[in-house]
């Protein structure tokens, strides 16, 4: 796995240059106020087994600085998108929308992110929407943003060592339990390690406000969504004859918005434009609310069906 072979590579170039220590002796940081002297000694037990744990916690830390230097060659490479554009990767059949339209409320409080190629997986992708609560809620929202893809991608390697045996199951129903519970627990350690960062953090008051978290990573053919809060996501397909969300739309309405549209690209911008009018419609005199839309198409060839334009008053 080339995120596995990235950390490794991390720390091969830690010991080449002294800042990685797995025996007696020290260890001086040029770059920092780091001194930390090391020394073992084995009692009458057996074989020491200290040193176990030390290469545990400095796996844990390079495995966390690998993910973040792949979501940065990710950005590089444009195959991370947190602003208004599409992401299409070249090596899958995914393609990805994004817009989002401020309400009237405020500062826009929402945001998001999509990741191609998660992790450097040609059949992986992320993405994530996030909407922020509170007078702190669009910090909030931005930091979660900014954390929860390469922890989740950290945990997740880190899991999936640690499961590598169960993962070998002879029936693919007990293989298909497996990945699920390796992403179940990374989940559940990425969301206690942010709930962790930002009780700390010095410059959000995390007490008084918060965001949503909706997440969804694509696996091959496994698609895993993890919610906290009010967002939605919509599973939609198209029948054989071509046929065919939030508050002011159904989750109808919202599939038939955007299969409707002629050019993909333009999908989310008419959706959260159709939700803006209904919003107007449906809740008059209340000021309309943040709304963005992200939609992970999962194949790059459009339909040749006609569908006919949904209209909405």
């Amino acid at each position: 796995m080339l995120g596995r072979e990235a950390a490794d590579a991390l720390a091969k170039e830690a010991r080449k240059n002294d800042l990685m220590l797995s025996s007696l002796g020290t260890v001086n940081g040029e770059r920092s106020d780091n001194f930390v002297p090391v020394f073992s000694k084995g009692g009458k037990k057996g074989v020491n087994q200290y040193w176990l744990r030390m290469e545990k916690k400095s796996r844990s830390n390079v495995g966390r600085e690998a993910a973040d230097a792949l979501a940065k060659e990710a950005r590089k490479n444009d195959l991370m998108l947190s602003s208004l554009g599409t992401v299409n990767g070249e090596r899958s059949d995914n393609f990805v929308p994004v817009f989002s339209k401020g309400g009237k409320k405020g500062v826009n409080q929402d945001c998001l992110v999509v990741w191609e190629e998660f992790g450097c997986q040609e059949d992986m992708i992320f993405c994530g929407i996030f909407d922020g609560h509170g007078p702190w809620g669009h910090l909030v929202a931005k930091r979660v943003r900014k954390l929860t893809p390469s922890s989740l991608l950290c945990n997740w390697q880190e899991t999936l060592a640690l499961n590598s045996l169960n993962l070998n199951s002879s029936t693919e129903p007990e293989k298909s339990l497996n990945r699920f519970n390796t992403w179940k627990q990374s989940y559940l350690k990425t969301c206690s390690a942010i709930d962790q960062d930002l009780e700390q953090h010095p410059g959000i008051d995390s007490f008084h406000s918060g965001t949503t978290a909706l997440t969804i990573v694509r696996q091959g053919d496994l698609i895993v969504i993890a919610n906290i809060g009010d967002s939605r996501a919509v599973l939609a397909t198209t029948s054989d004859n071509g046929c065919l969300v939030w508050d002011v739309l159904s989750n109808r309405e919202a599939v038939m918005i955007v299969s409707s549209t002629p050019e993909r690209e333009e999908s989310t911008k008419r959706l959260v434009q159709h939700a803006v009018c209904a919003w107007k419609c449906k809740k008059p005199g209340m000021a309309v609310d943040d709304i963005s839309a992200t939609y992970l198409f999962f194949y790059n060839s459009t339909s040749s069906q006609s569908v006919d334009t949904i209209k909405l008053p």
